[in-house]
């Protein structure tokens, strides 16, 4: 199995689809790394020459991936948090993040339901 950024990706796969098992690294940017590195992008893993190998995972390395882009996202939350902007404000709280509507679902952000009872009159 061939390693790209820290991943083994299968030998069975074209190397365009083959790219986009790399967190970070989608069907347009592995498009385009192929290009940059002048591999097409019909040619599966097995098939690669040592030379091509060594061009795509330099391309690939200009990319944030894995690791990098998880802190990179990290970093971000955190400053926005910091700031105290609407969008940090609701990452505090759990809240949907992206202007979605909390009456009845965002029970993925929100948690388990917690039922309130009514005070009798």
């Amino acid at each position: 199995m061939a390693r790209v950024n820290g991943v083994e990706i299968d030998n069975n796969m074209r190397i365009v689809n083959a790219l986009t098992k790399v967190r970070g690294i989608g069907l347009s940017t592995s498009q385009k790394i192929l290009k940059d590195a002048n591999v097409s992008e019909e040619i599966r893993v097995k098939n690669l020459t040592d030379e091509e190998f060594t061009r795509i995972r330099q391309e690939a390395s200009k990319y944030l991936t894995e690791g990098e882009l998880d802190s990179r996202i990290r970093e971000d939350i955190t400053r926005l948090k910091d700031i105290g902007c609407y969008r940090g404000i609701r990452h505090k709280k759990g809240l949907p993040v992206r202007g979605q509507n909390t009456r009845n679902n965002a029970r993925t952000r929100k948690g388990k339901k917690k039922t309130v009872t009514n005070k009798k009159k």
